[in-house]
């Protein structure tokens, strides 16, 4: 069983995929929409755990939507570090992911798809690529969401299967600031002692020149460290400057 970080990859492309503000209704809406994003973070999180090891990271994507349809693919890659932390080698990771969005009702919205992460040439054993099937509920602001492993989760034996549920809610306030509101549980099948809750509280701000955030986010699980017993969990400040065009 693995000591060190679990390669849970970054939930930020859904930030910018499955949350990315509508057009206004009197603008026209192409049929077919490509976006690029690119970030820099203080600290690269996913469900609450480092994949920095508490470091800066560089991230950039590019997405695809297919408006009249709902359906939508994209790809998204970072900097991390765990990798090498749990063993393996390399330093990328490559997110691909794809699926359909939509309205079922006024202010009732869908999603569901499927996300696969990539650690080229990780070396791991189980190997650390993962995919994962997802659907999600909205109304209003508010969300709820599913996501479970279709193979082993990020290099853990036996792992298939694992869950994360997650809710949170993007309240708009006063000045153009957004109050970001999140708690999750992953379950990794068969590593209990690895399964933990998160939760974020944040506040985010497009400037027009680059949409800038800063949130607090932690865990209740200290068992991921890093090579110098880092807390990977730990609860902490992380601030992120972003840009999509």
């Amino acid at each position: 069983m693995k000591k060190l970080v679990l390669a849970i990859a970054s939930t930020f492309i859904l930030a910018t995929t499955l949350f990315a503000p509508s057009a206004y209704a009197d603008e026209p809406v192409a049929d077919n929409l490509v976006s690029f994003n690119a970030a820099l973070t203080s600290d690269y999180r996913f469900r609450g755990m480092s994949q920095s090891r508490l470091d800066p990271a560089v991230s950039g994507g590019v997405d695809y939507t297919h408006n009249p349809s709902g359906f939508y693919a994209g790809a998204w890659a970072s900097s991390i570090k765990w990798v090498k932390d749990g063993g393996g080698d390399g330093n990328l990771e490559l997110d691909v992911y794809g699926g359909k969005r939509g309205e079922i009702v006024k202010n009732v919205t869908y999603d569901f798809g499927v996300l696969t992460y990539v650690y080229p040439g990780n070396d791991l054993r189980p190997n650390g690529n993962t995919t994962e099937a997802y659907a999600q509920l909205g109304y209003g602001p508010a969300y709820i969401k599913y996501s479970s492993s279709v193979t082993n989760l990020f290099g853990f034996e036996d792992s298939k299967n694992s869950t994360y549920w997650n809710v949170g809610t993007n309240i708009d306030l006063a000045s153009g600031y957004i109050l970001n509101l999140h708690a999750g549980h992953q379950t990794v099948k068969n590593n209990a002692s690895f399964s933990y809750t998160d939760w974020k509280i944040g506040v985010t701000r497009d400037f027009g020149i680059v949409t800038a955030s800063i949130a607090v986010i932690g865990t209740n699980n200290d068992n991921y460290r890093g090579p110098d017993q880092q807390n990977l969990g730990k609860t902490g400040a992380v601030a992120t400057i972003s840009k999509t065009f």
